[in-house]
């Protein structure tokens, strides 16, 4: 069959190749980037609190450009933005390499270098996100998104792993691959061919977030599975604690911190292919707060276990369980929300989801200077569990939800 005349094929729509290619570079790049980063600021400072530093530098930036980052995404085009970001991203891999190969590299420059690709990936990720509607049509859109997704799965898998691998041949390596496959990502988007404009949208600004938070705040099926998920992840994240367990309690080194970190990935993937082939079609409500409950039960099994099999499967179970809430939290936003309002709620929802990973880690680092990493992770699990049972006693209409099919 000729390509051209095979609309169902999205791989085969021009541009969406490049798209897709612009962001599994720059996910591997910076997936090998934050393994070595980590594991080298563990490294030279032994510090709990500094890899929790790494978190929280990533997450200021986050919280800070959230309302600078929409409107220049709206005026300006998408495919130079995510040009100049990956740009700027590659340089920074570069000064990273050079630095490392110097030995110039200190806590104080990771710290600096996190911060600065925290500030790029806030710009970077929302443009590439809202660039996708202008590349195919939107009966190809539901698609497009499935398929990226799983390409990024698939990044978040490899790259941590190869970060890992990378960084125990020679330090340099993960830093001087980042530059190229950055370089490589960002001619990818700047390739990218526009076959729609972009639609005009409301720019987005304080008050219409706020806007979006009453809505929220006013559903409370809504508002319980947005804050569950939040407080699940604050507490019960133990990725900024992973080079602790790789080095010090797993007695890994950076290949076994590569595989700790592809784990949840692993799990994620899988869990995500079997909802595709089996959705969730009753008692959704019950089946998320279970999971939620796993993805703590598992957070405590791989803070007690000595052994990586068993530490590389508790979180081969985060990752999945966590899935389950992904996706009844993602449905049952778009399906409590009328299409007028769903932009502001989708941009606190992003808000509060996609920044609670950053504060997780910044809560565990802090934590873990004071009781440990392995305590840190017991406490964690448990606070997950108990936020479940006390989301049942406060948001009863969430057990009560039946199916996501409206």
């Amino acid at each position: 069959m000729d390509i051209a005349q095979n609309p169902g094929s999205v791989l085969r729509h021009p541009g969406y190749l490049n798209f897709a290619a612009s962001r599994v570079f720059s996910s591997l790049s910076f997936q090998s980037v934050a393994i070595a980063m980590g594991w080298m600021i563990y490294d030279q400072t032994h510090s709990a609190l500094a890899l929790g530093l790494v978190g929280f530098c990533q997450f200021l930036p986050m919280a800070v450009l959230t309302f600078v980052v929409g409107h220049v995404a709206d005026r300006f085009d998408r495919r130079r933005i995510g040009l100049a970001c990956q740009l700027i991203e590659a340089v920074t891999a570069l000064v990273l390499a050079v630095a490392t190969w110097q030995q110039w590299l200190t806590p104080a420059g990771i710290l600096a270098a996190v911060t600065v690709l925290g500030a790029v990936v806030a710009f970077e990720r929302p443009t590439m996100a809202a660039l996708l509607p202008n590349i195919v049509p939107a009966s190809m859109l539901q698609k497009a998104v499935a398929t990226s997704t799983s390409m990024m799965q698939t990044a978040l898998i490899i790259g941590p792993s190869l970060g890992g691998l990378l960084y125990g041949l020679n330090p340099v390596a993960p830093f001087a691959m980042a530059a190229l496959l950055f370089a490589a990502a960002s001619f990818n988007v700047i390739s990218i061919r526009m076959q729609w404009s972009p639609a005009k949208r409301e720019p987005v600004t304080l008050t219409s977030v706020f806007a979006g938070v009453s809505f929220i705040r006013s559903r409370p099926v809504m508002l319980g599975t947005i804050s569950l998920d939040l407080f699940a992840v604050l507490l019960g994240g133990a990725t900024a604690l992973l080079p602790m367990f790789a080095r010090d309690i797993l007695h890994a080194g950076p290949w076994g911190l590569g595989l700790l970190r592809a784990a949840p990935a692993i799990g994620a993937l899988a869990m995500s292919i079997v909802l595709a082939r089996r959705p969730l079609e009753t008692h959704v409500g019950r089946k998320m707060l279970a999971a939620v409950a796993v993805f703590g039960v598992a957070t405590i099994v791989f803070s007690l276990s000595t052994n990586i099999a068993l530490s590389v499967a508790a979180l081969l179970v985060v990752g999945a369980s966590d899935t389950v809430s992904v996706v009844v939290r993602s449905s049952l936003v778009q399906l409590l929300t009328p299409d007028e309002m769903r932009g502001r709620v989708s941009a606190v929802n992003s808000l509060f989801i996609g920044t609670s990973n950053q504060l997780g880690e910044f809560e565990s680092g802090m934590m873990a200077a004071a009781l440990g990493p392995v305590a840190t992770g017991i406490v964690g699990g448990l606070g997950t569990i108990v936020v479940v049972l006390l989301w049942m006693r406060l948001f009863p209409d969430l057990a009560r939800v039946k199916t996501l099919q409206g």
